[in-house]
């Protein structure tokens, strides 16, 4: 067994670190808190089976991948001696280091670390929850449609392929296109792209956020010949008809404005769990109040946080999280011991765009876009698509992932230290 469930007459225990999330940002600091302190006393809550590597969905999308290999056991990556309440946080009483839990549980804590990712909203698209899985319709973002997003994809020989970016901010910003790169590439490979009209309807103004990576990501946008739509917001999906809605903005205000598709690719609004600014733990947007740099909540100090549903201003990945995770568990270390907080987070965010099959574009950067790269540019250019960096997606970054990160291995991870 490598967790240990609780067992308590009561229907409450106190713990020395509550975890919220058994995600890779919940499992990677418990992993690096007990390699900081192995004698600390760790409770996760989550009420998963399953454990997902969610950015291999891209992969399992453009058939590079199995589903199955992306899945495992919940008990399998929990840390060997945390306790596993297998349930929901439905409320956080901050005053009294508290977290109430979905099956009556009460949990306490001395520190708190937050880390539940974030809600995918399927029903803020009107009728998009009837089709999904069925006419056409998909998405990389859950683990039983990307094997259908494949299928679509072998199949299409002619028509109209719809990719759609939501509003900001989501997790992996860059999913979306890498859906679309993938498949464009398939069909160019199969001499089908002349016959397959490809557009992208982002509900943003740019096609990607840090500039220097906009070039090349245009070269291949060119190359298939895709039609970029920009500010335009899917409003409504009409599955049996094969109607996507979408509010355009223009200079003369908003219209709504309807595409036929025969696929669509769909990603929807996402927001932070409800519980957090049902706690009081939200900043004006609903997601959790975090100090940029330290990760510690800005108002309740006892309270840390990390990933989806944070509120800083970096990009919301796994590789976030792979620099994010190091930072908390030292900082919460050093917190329970009444020590100052030395470690800092620098908003470093990976996005990895497959904009073909065998060369990616590894998109590398901190807070205010700047430049944060793992390489020197004479091993791999990020700017540019590269077959390095495909291995590195490919083959690599999965191992590295249930091996090294999930383990508290901190491999190119380390914390960076704060400015006094």
């Amino acid at each position: 067994m490598s967790f240990s469930k609780p067992k308590s007459a009561t229907n409450h225990r106190h713990h020395d670190v509550v975890i919220i999330g058994a995600g890779a940002g919940g499992i990677a600091t418990a992993s690096s808190l007990l390699k900081r302190q192995g004698d600390l006393d760790i409770a996760v809550i989550d009420p998963s089976e399953t454990h997902d590597y969610q950015p291999g969905w891209t992969m399992v999308g453009g058939g590079v991948f199995s589903a199955e290999s992306t899945r495992r056991t919940a008990e399998s990556v929990i840390p060997k001696g945390c306790s596993w309440y297998q349930a929901s946080a439905k409320f956080v009483q901050p005053n009294t280091q508290t977290v109430l839990l979905s099956d009556g549980y009460s949990v306490g804590y001395s520190r708190l670390v937050i880390a539940p990712g974030l809600v995918l909203n399927w029903g803020a698209v009107e009728g998009l929850e009837d089709t999904l899985g069925q006419h056409g319709v998909t998405s990389n973002y859950r683990y039983d449609l990307a094997p259908y997003t494949w299928s679509l994809v072998q199949q299409l020989e002619k028509g109209n392929a719809v990719f759609v970016q939501p509003p900001m901010p989501i997790k992996c910003a860059g999913a979306p296109q890498k859906a679309m790169y993938l498949s464009a590439d398939h069909w160019r490979r199969n001499h089908r792209l002349d016959s397959i009209n490809v557009s992208y309807h982002s509900a943003g103004k740019v096609l990607f956020g840090v500039e220097d990576y906009v070039p090349e990501l245009q070269r291949y946008i060119d190359l298939y010949g895709i039609d970029l739509c920009f500010d335009e917001r899917l409003l409504s999906v009409d599955g049996p008809k094969r109607i996507a809605q979408f509010l355009k903005t223009t200079v003369d205000g908003q219209h709504p404005i309807e595409v036929p598709f025969d696929m669509l690719h769909v990603v929807p609004p996402q927001c932070a769990p409800s519980f957090i600014e049902e706690s009081g733990l939200a900043n004006s947007e609903g997601w959790l109040d975090l100090d940029s740099e330290t990760l510690q909540h800005k108002r309740f100090p006892t309270i840390f946080g990390l990933g989806d549903a944070s509120g800083t201003p970096n990009s919301k990945t796994m590789a976030a999280v792979r620099k994010q995770a190091p930072v908390v568990a030292q900082n919460v270390v050093h917190s329970l011991h009444d020590r100052p907080l030395t470690a800092a987070y620098l908003g470093y965010g990976s996005c990895p765009l497959t904009v073909e099959r065998g060369r990616i574009v590894l998109a590398e950067f901190g807070y205010g876009g700047t430049l944060q790269p793992s390489f020197p540019k004479w091993i791999n250019d990020g700017t540019k698509a590269t077959r390095m960096a495909w291995f590195l997606k490919a083959k690599q970054l999965p191992w590295l992932y249930w091996n090294g990160m999930l383990k508290g291995r901190e491999w190119m991870a380390a914390p960076a230290t704060r400015e006094a």
